[in-house]
């Protein structure tokens, strides 16, 4: 039998008229506390529109939150479908709200597996207890891609970030990357200029809406001081995500993924391989993402999620 785990609290919020709703408001991935990111997640959202749910998703401001719209696909408990809005559009797939939906259904129903169905297609899901009963998750991304960043492209890019072509990484080319959502990766050679680089949120938003960039500009950084355990790689990572008063995203599930297929893909690691991305440290919510790359397949990228107060 699954087993069970503490219930996040649920928060009511009235949105424009509409009668008072359950909004599960998580934190995912957080390194400490105060850190993570935060994602809204509605488990029954069966009946609403779309506008409702944009609605929601405005209110409560999150980068995304996360809609169930049918919680038992075929009659299946452990079978879901979900939607995800940013407070801007809908979102194809977000990695730090499927987390939190994951943590949230697991203290309803018991750990163990899922099935997420997205918009671009089923997620699988694991979920069980840490040493400390937390409910800890992982989703494996759909089969990922890897293609070429237009040069053109890449150099308006650039240009938006203040960065030159002698700030990147040689080893690491400009390239998009697919596990859900289509991502720029840009590799910055050196720590300061990784630190330091500043964009327009409204500019930056506008190439990212032209290219269909539905999730984020990843921008990481490999240090140079070592692997922190044999076979272990790490990356420091800012994802740009201009919406609202949001301009980059503490933590990112999706762009995780779709980092851990580039690295297959341009064979920068040797696979099966892991790779801890810590992100959130340039606005002040520290996270952790633990991301497993296999030697083909969907990529895996792990954490947990936490109430908000």
């Amino acid at each position: 039998m699954p087993r069970t785990a503490p219930v996040p609290p649920e928060l009511p919020a009235g949105v424009h008229g509409e009668a008072a709703v359950e909004v599960l408001r998580m934190s995912a991935f957080a390194a400490r506390p105060h850190g993570g990111n935060p994602a809204g997640v509605v488990l029954d959202a069966a009946a609403w529109s779309e506008e409702r749910m944009q609605a929601v998703a405005v209110e409560v401001g999150y980068a995304e939150t996360a809609f169930v719209v049918d919680a038992a696909v075929g009659g299946d408990p452990r079978h879901v479908r979900v939607r995800y809005f940013s407070p801007a559009a809908e979102v194809p797939f977000c990695g730090h709200a499927t987390i939190a939906t994951a943590v949230a259904l697991a203290a309803r129903r018991g750990v163990g597996p899922f099935t997420v169905d997205t918009a671009v297609g089923p997620v699988a899901i694991e979920t069980a207890l840490d040493d400390g009963g937390r409910v800890a998750a992982s989703f494996t991304s759909v089969e990922p891609a890897v293609r070429d960043l237009d040069d053109a492209v890449a150099t308006r890019l650039l240009g938006l970030l203040g960065l030159r072509r002698a700030d990147l990484d040689a080893r690491w080319p400009l390239r998009e990357a697919f596990a859900g959502n289509w991502h720029p990766v840009v590799a910055v050679r050196e720590r300061g200029v990784f630190d330091g680089f500043t964009f327009a949120p409204a500019a930056v938003r506008a190439l990212m809406d032209e290219q269909g960039w539905a999730g984020t500009v990843t921008v990481v950084h490999a240090p140079g001081d070592g692997s922190p355990a044999p076979g272990v790689t790490l990356v420091e990572a800012r994802n740009l995500f201009p919406v609202g008063d949001i301009t980059e995203d503490p933590a990112t599930g999706a762009a995780a993924a779709a980092l851990g297929a580039y690295l297959r893909a341009e064979e920068l690691i040797a696979v099966p391989a892991r790779v801890v991305v810590h992100q959130g440290h340039h606005v002040g919510r520290p996270s952790v993402l633990a991301v497993d790359v296999p030697v083909a397949g969907g990529i895996t990228v792990s954490g947990t999620a936490v109430p908000l107060p």
